[in-house]
């Protein structure tokens, strides 16, 4: 009997399955929140690392070590669904500790006084943890975009026009969530504009 391939099912669908999987995992909201202080401070100290690594240090922990690690630990315990917080319904008491967490790191660098782009990238990432949080009490937006589109804006700030290819990346981003049929068009682009919308006038108001 002649079997019907199941388009889902195609090589061709698994292979870009695989491949936005990928994608999801590279470019996760916890690694930009880890990469982007660490960056934009390394920058700020350049060519000097020393200063600028141990702010960057303190921005990645409390902007992505400390709020995922509680989110793995809900996730050990059955009360997420994993690590993505794929139900939207269990994301408001892990995205609320993840601002208490960012909002403690800012106090810090505030008080030790570090040099004004960290604190800003500190507050884009605060800003947007905010805007997904209040958003996600009644819909369920692309965090991945959103935290993509934010980096991407503040990458093309601090390096200049030549970082608009980050652009590919945050479309790049947004293709995978709907590929992997977490998110609809309309979240990755509203997510995306949550983006864009939060950290262009946050950082260049504030770095």
């Amino acid at each position: 009997m002649r079997q019907v391939l199941d388009a889902r099912d195609s090589p061709s669908r698994s292979l870009s399955t695989r491949f936005a999987r990928v994608v999801t995992e590279v470019f996760a909201p916890a690694l930009l929140a880890a990469v982007m202080p660490v960056v934009v401070a390394l920058q700020t100290s350049a060519p000097a690392v020393g200063p600028g690594l141990g702010w960057a240090l303190v921005g990645a922990l409390f902007c992505s070590v400390i709020p995922n690690s509680l989110i793995w630990w809900g996730v050990r315990r059955g009360r997420l669904s994993d690590h993505h917080i794929r139900v939207r319904e269990q994301r408001r008491t892990p995205l609320a500790y993840g601002l208490l967490s960012v909002l403690v790191g800012l106090t810090l660098l505030v008080g030790f006084r570090a040099p004004r782009p960290v604190i800003a990238m500190v507050v884009v990432m605060f800003a947007l943890g905010l805007a997904v949080t209040l958003v996600n009490l009644v819909w369920k937006l692309s965090i991945h975009a959103a935290v993509a589109a934010g980096s991407a804006a503040v990458l093309v700030i601090v390096f200049g026009p030549d970082l608009l290819l980050a652009a590919a990346g945050v479309v790049l981003v947004g293709w995978s969530r709907v590929e992997l049929r977490e998110h609809t068009v309309g979240q990755v682009v509203a997510g995306t504009t949550v983006g864009l919308v939060v950290a262009l006038p946050t950082f260049l108001l504030l770095g």
